[in-house]
């Protein structure tokens, strides 16, 4: 199967629980989950096997509603290329030019 990118950010709601706090949930479900993943200041790409990055998509919704998120709005972005894809192929170049 070729390899996908998948931009996730997560948006909980809650009226009791910290936005940070919610977040972090999903961001462990990612951890936990054994796919390349880069955390950003916007959203977390995930890098891997389609149907198991929508897997992870997924149980991050749930999970952050789980920690006590009231609703989760959730923007998705697919990278699909039949012969694969990958994040150092689209961010690379910049990682040493800016630290």
């Amino acid at each position: 199967m070729p390899i996908s990118n998948v931009g996730l950010q997560i948006l909980p709601f809650s009226k009791e629980k910290d936005t940070y706090g919610l977040v972090d949930e999903a961001i462990k479900v990612i951890q936990d989950s054994g796919v390349k993943y880069e955390v950003t200041a916007l959203e977390t790409i995930l890098e891997g096997e389609l149907d198991e990055l929508l897997d992870v998509v997924k149980k991050t919704v749930y999970a952050t509603v789980e920690a006590g998120a009231d609703e989760v709005a959730a923007e998705v972005k697919i990278h699909f290329r039949p012969q694969g894809t990958s994040i150092e192929e689209k961010v690379g170049k910049y990682r040493k030019s800016n630290q």
